[in-house]
């Protein structure tokens, strides 16, 4: 059977696209906004590496980890280690295509592909763990779950959830218009990524300055994730079925 054009008031996508999309103008000005907040919050990354690198950790790192660890509530523990969990592998994959899927099937073509390239961060994080090989946590100074044998800078559970809930933060941010709706993911992808960096403190597998450190990188690579979606968007996906963008003009 033929396919059957489906006008712009039958067209589901088209109807979501209408009824919950910002325009243009205000998705563009969202963006740059957004954007130039993650540059500045990323600014403090390069010093705490170098630190990092000699450092094995620092005063405030025992000290906020004791008073992380001092709460020993059967709800919050479950809370943190289910919230840890999510970010090992292979959880962490699945996480992160669903969504990519989602986006991809209600019309949302180029945002689908970005989110794939802001998952890529965990492979940043661990490059960036090789050069700074930091020690985790000792058993000797704080309670620690489950001893792992990596470096300990930056946390790659809080890299990648930083990058990639800050994307679909940006997502729901410049694309939706207000709402209820729109405010309650926003304060869910902002909980998710500030209860992550939690969660290693609290199992005693990440200093503090591990995990902001990662708050710091993955808030560069959300930057150039941004960055890439705003480059892309305009060349190659001006005809998706939700949410399209003009063409770049090309001027002599």
């Amino acid at each position: 059977m033929a396919d059957v054009a489906l006008s712009p008031d039958t067209d589901p996508r088209k109807k979501l696209d209408a009824a919950v999309i910002a325009t243009r103008p205000t998705r563009r000005y969202r963006a740059a906004a957004f954007q130039a907040y993650v540059l500045f919050s990323a600014a403090g990354f390069v010093v705490l590496a170098v630190v990092a690198r000699t450092v094995p950790y620092f005063g405030i790192d025992l000290t906020i980890t004791r008073a992380v660890q001092s709460y020993h509530g059967d709800i919050f523990d479950q809370l943190m280690f289910c919230i840890s969990w999510i970010g090992f592998f292979p959880q962490s994959l699945v996480i992160g295509l669903v969504p990519s899927v989602l986006l991809f099937f209600t019309g949302l073509r180029w945002e689908a592909v970005v989110a794939l390239f802001a998952g890529a961060s965990a492979g940043v994080a661990t490059l960036v763990k090789l050069v700074v090989h930091r020690p985790r946590p000792s058993i000797d100074l704080v309670r620690v779950f489950h001893e792992l044998p990596t470096s300990g800078f930056p946390s790659g559970h809080v890299l990648t959830f930083t990058a990639m809930c800050g994307f679909f933060a940006f997502l729901t941010y410049t694309l939706l218009k207000p709402s209820w709706g729109r405010t309650a993911l926003l304060i869910a992808f902002s909980v998710l990524a500030i209860l992550m960096g939690l969660s290693r403190i609290y199992q005693g597998q990440h200093w503090f300055s591990d995990v902001m450190g990662a708050y710091l990188l993955g808030s560069l690579w959300l930057a150039l994730t941004i960055r890439v979606y705003r480059w892309g968007k305009p060349r190659f996906f001006v005809h998706q079925p939700v949410a399209p963008e003009a063409p770049v003009v090309q001027t002599a």
